[in-house]
């Protein structure tokens, strides 16, 4: 039997001192194939599976980030999907104000390029110009709400604002629609070209299950091809067609709730305590306050439930409205609070700044 060799295409890294259009250009001829893929990092190849579009490194919030190869038509399907839920229709225009080193500000310069129309890039801007439909990550919809009146203008403009890349506070979400800011809530993963679950319901060609450790499991016609080794190997993550996430989820009535990762749930003095859970509820009591929830070892409880955040706050008041579980057991003043390059909590940084300042406060 004679194996046919594959064809290949040349691949290229995304270069820092390209426009906004010039990123665009590219992206398309990518995508339509006449052009070299894409890479968000430098690759120690020079030329890929012609199938592949873009390869993307995962956000990796747990420091664990891999690189992904996406095909063509997986970004097609994502942006197709995305754009029939959404009822957009060509013409429409994208705002961008997410970072393009990772999937979430990729989909947005796709999302304009299948539309027909430039890519409007709000980063950095004083003003901004509206678009018919945004992108953003939870903090970032915090900042419009309490600190950015002009930034909440603009997301009001739209006509659907979604929002992904981690929790999103039900609060956070209650007042933000309550400011007319029509907010649609994002699930998904550079695996899977990026969000396939939209306000809980799946995209066009999407499934969701969940495992016997009720971890949640999704395939699509949008899931990419897998993750990429140095010599240009990619080794598919697909197990019967499905992708497993670390993410312990719900499904009620066809509806996927999203409770945390796995890896952000600890045990802490025999106690289950997922993390995103104790700093939304802690957001509750501090809503202007940027803090952080994370975990250290320690001797006595296995792992260690800690607060971050940049002024001092009351432990024996979080303790006596959340309860002795949810308290946290040490508060550490940081300068400033660890994201992220998209804007998630990292979780793993603000660990590592806590064990360096040694004693907490």
């Amino acid at each position: 039997m004679i194996m046919e060799e594959k064809k290949l295409r040349p691949v290229m890294p995304i270069q820092a001192e390209w426009s906004t259009p010039q990123l665009q250009e590219n992206v398309a001829v990518a995508l339509e194939g006449s052009g070299a893929a894409l890479s968000t990092v430098k690759l120690a190849i020079d030329e890929i599976d012609e199938e592949v579009a873009l390869v993307v490194n995962s956000s990796g919030s747990t420091g664990d980030a891999k690189l992904i190869a996406i095909s063509r038509s997986a970004l097609i399907a994502s942006t197709n999907a995305c754009h029939k839920f959404l009822g957009a229709v060509p013409g429409d225009t994208w705002s961008l104000l997410l970072p393009t080193t990772h999937i979430a500000g990729l989909n947005v310069v796709i999302r304009a390029t299948a539309l027909g129309t430039k890519v409007i890039d709000n980063r950095g801007a004083n003003n901004y110009e509206d678009a018919d439909f945004i992108s953003i990550v939870p903090t970032q919809l915090h900042k419009a709400i309490h600190a950015d009146p002009k930034l909440l203008e603009h997301l009001r403009a739209a006509e659907a604002v979604l929002v992904g890349g981690g929790p999103l506070d039900i609060n956070l979400r209650k007042l933000a629609e309550s400011k007319h800011v029509k907010v649609v809530t994002t699930y998904g993963m550079t695996e899977m070209s990026g969000g396939c679950v939209f306000n809980s319901k799946p995209l066009e060609g999407v499934k969701f299950e969940l495992d016997n450790n009720g971890l949640i499991k999704v395939n699509g016609p949008m899931m990419a091809m897998g993750y990429i080794q140095a010599d240009g190997t990619i080794n598919s993550f697909a197990k019967n067609g499905w992708f497993s996430s670390t993410d312990l989820g719900e499904i009620n009535s066809g509806l996927l709730k999203v409770i945390g990762r796995s890896d952000e749930v600890i045990i802490s003095g025999g106690e289950k305590i997922s993390l995103p859970f104790v700093e939304s509820e802690i957001k509750k009591i501090y809503p202007d306050t940027p803090l952080i929830v994370f975990s250290i070892p320690d001797q006595l409880w296995g792992e260690r439930l800690c607060i971050g955040a940049i002024v001092e706050l009351s432990l024996e008041d979080i303790g006596s409205k959340l309860g002795p579980i949810f308290k946290p057991k040490s508060l550490f003043l940081f300068n400033e609070i660890p994201t992220t390059t998209i804007g998630k909590p990292d979780r793993q940084s603000a660990k590592n700044m806590a064990l360096k300042l040694g004693n907490s406060n």
